[in-house]
């Protein structure tokens, strides 16, 4: 699968011979297979490609040159050209692979391994596996401090957001929070670690100094029933005042004044709303919408939903191409 094809005809070339990279979004879709990909700028579908088997998690290098996909079904993680789609190599990787963080640097690459209970951390300039970490059961959330020195990973059986120290691999604390948490998110200054529990319908905030929980934030919206909203993808301003959150089946996006972690706004997107990603100049924030097959496009600053652009079956994860 090294050389993988464009779905359409001659979109390699436009994609090598285009503008430049910066604020292209890549849209994984995990049952059709393939990577959608958007014109920041347009929103237009440039093209869509074949990634590997059950393609979920998504990030991409800091400087722009690698997009990591998690091949769930392929147990590894493919390493594209974002320029090309054409696949570069492969990272090793534990059983299903579901999501994972690069650390600040762009080296190493932290992976949550489902069905192993365990992250798997890889080297992504000599494709080595550097360790692999025993933590609770279904680990999946990943989140890495701006600092670099913790990795988060959370336990959707084991209900735990497990600290990983990045200089000895080792966990250096656990803190218990609502069932089934699926997201890590810092604030960028460091000084808050959010994380979501799908079905316990919370976000805990926690101090990252003491590892406390000082608030969980609850979802309330009319007409819904409690137990379709569920909490899940996560993503804070860099500036710190705003916190949006995908609420699953629930087809919203709260919004969230991040000074206070009170819930301001809900903002109605497609069908099982799963992941969120800023643009660059955080203008605008994409969800995938896991059952209306297609993206919301948020403006921040306008807390509105302004465009909905269809993509490939099932879209789980999605990145922004950095400036």
């Amino acid at each position: 699968m090294r050389h993988l094809l464009s779905a359409t005809t001659g979109l390699a070339v436009l994609l090598a011979a285009g503008p430049a990279l910066a604020n292209r979004v890549f849209v994984t879709n995990e049952r059709s297979n393939d990577v959608t990909v958007l014109d920041g700028e347009t929103f237009e579908v440039i093209g869509t490609y074949p990634v590997g088997n059950r393609p979920r998690g998504i990030t991409i290098s800091p400087d722009g040159t690698e997009l990591y996909v998690c091949a769930s079904d392929d147990n590894l993680v493919r390493v594209f050209d974002p320029n090309t789609m054409e696949e570069l190599h492969t990272l090793p990787s534990g059983p299903d692979p579901e999501l994972f963080v690069l650390h600040p640097s762009g080296n190493p690459l932290f992976i949550a391994n489902e069905d192993d209970n365990i992250v798997t951390v890889v080297d992504t300039q000599t494709h080595q596996v550097l360790a692999e970490v025993p933590v609770g059961v279904e680990p999946e959330g990943m989140g890495v401090s701006p600092d670099g020195a913790f990795v988060i990973n959370t336990s959707e059986t084991t209900n735990m957001a497990h600290f990983i120290d990045t200089s000895t691999y080792e966990i250096v604390a656990n803190v218990l929070v609502d069932s089934r948490p699926r997201f890590a998110q810092y604030t960028a200054d460091g000084s808050k670690l959010y994380v979501t529990s799908e079905i316990g319908g919370t976000v805990s905030v926690i101090d990252p100094e003491t590892r406390t929980i000082t608030k969980k934030i609850s979802f309330e919206i009319p007409g819904v029933l409690p137990e379709a909203i569920q909490p899940v993808g996560a993503r804070v301003t860099s500036d710190g005042t705003k916190l949006f959150v995908a609420l699953g089946p629930a087809n919203r996006v709260a919004v969230i004044d991040a000074a206070t972690d009170e819930v301001i706004d809900y903002l109605l997107v497609g069908q099982r709303v799963w992941q969120l990603a800023f643009s660059p100049d955080e203008k605008y924030l994409y969800t995938t919408n896991g059952n209306s097959n297609d993206v919301s496009i948020i403006d921040v600053a306008a807390n509105e939903v302004v465009r909905s652009v269809p993509v490939g079956q099932q879209p789980w994860g999605v990145v922004v191409a950095p400036d």
